[in-house]
């Protein structure tokens, strides 16, 4: 057996030990160690303290963490809960206000956190009851809330795209600036079709209940500053410092960590119990990418040393169909394979399985990260798995999980549509990094 026919098998035996649910991490590490030893002796363990070494000496990683405990200790703060009640009181009489409420808040709480299931599972707490008593439609409101919850996986500062840079050998810094407007674009859609859907039929998002209205104007501004500016702040400390060269991707994820921290006990909400919660789920979330992202390294090192990649790319190379044909069968995959698989395993192993052929196909690599980020929100959205309609149904029990899937359905088709026009229009991606960077 040659040792490009070794890395087929052994990509096929990943696949099947994941599907059948082996723990992913230690699936890799085995399976390199047993085919790299079949298709290149000794040299695999070598291979192996060479890859798991690099990786802890990887310091844009170090952010992960940061970022983690960050989005943890802002949903610890319950700021958004305050401006999305401020939001929803400013716009009582406008028809689809709710909706419009949380598309604002879902993005700005996309930005300070980045976490999916923490953004779901707010917004289906601050939203859900107001929906049902308002009479708003289940579907397009379960729908809305899951598709802007997954925003937190594209919008900077995105763990993703920091788990990403290194796979694709692009800084960060350049990936979270390509991200910026992608993430407006598809908020901008979710939101436009919400409310041309009640504008066409305004039974779908009536205005609200008497008891949802503001007693006073006053009330309204004082909430919405003391929700908004926070997290802004924090956001532009943050962010702001990474994009225009100021920190790195890790002293910026430091800074963001202690703003946090800090918001969290001027607002009363820090307490023991919850400080050290907060450590413990950082901790579990850290390890579970990082040991990951080693061993998909380790992997993804064998896997190429075998020869399987380069055998691949002139094989589809050979075919000799256009380049964009190429890279929407690559999308179609990334597409399938998001509906039973997570971002981490598809970033970290499926990614640098394709990154030769990109390369050879000519495409920018920074477009192809944000290509594959927007593509893999669908994920979150795409039955069976689509873990954002568990985490609403577990906050909106009222909510028939048969409807939630169906208003999902109509927001991943925009998602598509998102996928779809930044391939058309590149600038979408690259025109942000250009102007900053001159990348």
């Amino acid at each position: 057996m040659t040792p490009e026919t070794i890395g087929l098998v052994m990509v096929g035996a990943m696949l099947f030990a994941i599907f059948i649910g082996f723990p992913i991490s230690f699936t890799l590490l085995f399976l390199g160690i047993v085919f790299g030893y079949l298709g290149f002796g000794n040299l695999v363990f070598y291979l192996l303290t060479l890859q798991f070494n690099a990786t802890m000496m990887e310091q844009t990683l170090a952010a992960v963490p940061l970022f983690v405990f960050m989005g943890i200790m802002m949903e610890q703060a319950n700021l958004m809960e305050r401006l999305f009640t401020s939001v929803q009181k400013m716009l009582a009489n406008t028809r689809g206000s709710l909706f419009l409420a949380v598309m604002f808040v879902a993005t700005i709480f996309a930005a300070a956190t980045g976490i999916v299931g923490a953004s779901v599972t707010i917004l289906g707490i601050m939203a859900g009851k107001p929906m049902i008593r308002s009479g708003y439609d289940v579907k397009l409101s379960s729908g809305l809330i899951t598709a802007g919850g997954t925003l937190g996986i594209l919008l900077p500062p995105s763990i993703m795209l920091v788990v990403m840079g290194p796979v694709l050998e692009v800084p960060v810094t350049t990936l979270f600036a390509a991200a910026i407007l992608p993430g407006i674009l598809l908020a901008t859609l979710f939101t436009s079709y919400a409310m041309i859907r009640c504008w066409i039929n305004p039974a779908l998002g009536p205005p609200l209940a008497p008891e949802f209205h503001a007693t006073s104007k006053a009330e309204i501004w004082r909430d919405f500053f003391a929700g908004l500016v926070p997290p802004a702040a924090l956001i532009l400390a943050s962010l702001g410092s990474i994009l225009f060269g100021l920190a790195t991707p890790t002293e910026g994820a430091g800074c963001g960590a202690v703003g946090a921290l800090l918001l969290t006990l001027a607002y009363r909400r820090l307490t023991w119990k919850n400080f050290s919660e907060a450590l413990i789920k950082t901790l579990e979330i850290s390890v579970l990418i990082l040991f990951l992202v080693a061993a998909s390294n380790f992997f993804g090192a064998v896997f190429a040393r075998l020869g399987t990649p380069t055998m691949l790319t002139e094989f589809l190379l050979g075919l000799e169909l256009n380049a964009y044909v190429i890279l929407a069968m690559i999308m179609a995959a990334i597409f399938l394979l998001g509906w039973p698989l997570e971002w981490v395993p598809i970033v970290l192993i499926v990614v640098p399985f394709l990154l030769p052929l990109v390369e050879s196909l000519g495409f920018d690599k920074t477009w192809f990260g944000i290509l594959v980020a927007v593509n893999l929100q669908t994920a979150w959205l795409s039955p069976p798995v689509a873990l954002s309609a568990y985490f609403l149904k577990g906050v909106v029990p009222d909510w028939q999980l048969s409807d939630i899937y169906m208003g999902m359905m109509q927001f991943m088709g925009l998602q598509l549509l998102g996928l779809v026009l930044i391939i058309i229009f590149p600038e979408i991606a690259l025109w942000l990094p250009q102007v900053m960077y001159g990348d």
